[in-house]
């Protein structure tokens, strides 16, 4: 299975991409897509939408699983961020992707073993669990491979690709 991982932001958007074909996943990319807070939100959220489809394309994923906006105590930030994940989603369902949330607590339950782990605690697990030389850079980037790697703990394993994309109705 083929997981493209997303911890929305609308400064700071990180991806994940993780592949599990055996027992063990594997690391294909991770990064963080940026806007300049200067720029006008309208144009920013134009643009996270051209690099989200981008990425859709690029790694044509089978699923993509997005950590779930809540409640946060800076509401401009809650809407921003709940306005990047809709359009993820939006992009994601389109190209025929699955798309499913999960909750911050559930990502750390699954990849650190415990939802209070720190992003330091996740970061180090997302590298043990991947064996990476060295922690993932910036924490955002880390943390939407700690929600793909949450995707694949909690779905068992599909059937190939080709037959999962053709199920879904996306491309062949």
């Amino acid at each position: 299975m083929f997981v493209l991982g997303i911890d929305p932001g609308l400064s700071r958007c990180g991806y994940g991409c993780v592949e599990q074909s055996g027992r063990k996943p594997r690391a294909v990319a991770a990064g963080v897509i940026r806007t300049d807070p200067q720029t006008e939100r309208p144009l920013r959220l134009a643009e996270m939408q051209v690099e989200i489809r981008a990425l859709i394309r690029e790694f044509e994923p089978e699923a993509l699983a997005i950590e779930r906006v809540l409640f946060q105590r800076n509401v401009s930030t809650a809407m921003s961020v709940g306005m990047v994940s809709g359009i993820v989603m939006a992009e994601a369902a389109s190209a025929g992707c699955t798309v499913i949330e999960y909750s911050p607590n559930e990502v750390k339950e699954s990849v650190a073993g415990w939802g209070g782990a720190d992003k330091e605690e996740v970061g180090r697990m997302v590298q043990t669990l991947l064996d990476l030389p060295k922690l993932l850079a910036p924490a955002d980037a880390a943390d939407a491979v700690a929600v793909a790697l949450c995707h694949l703990a909690r779905v068992p394993a599909q059937s190939p690709r080709t037959a999962s994309r053709t199920a879904a109705g996306g491309r062949q």
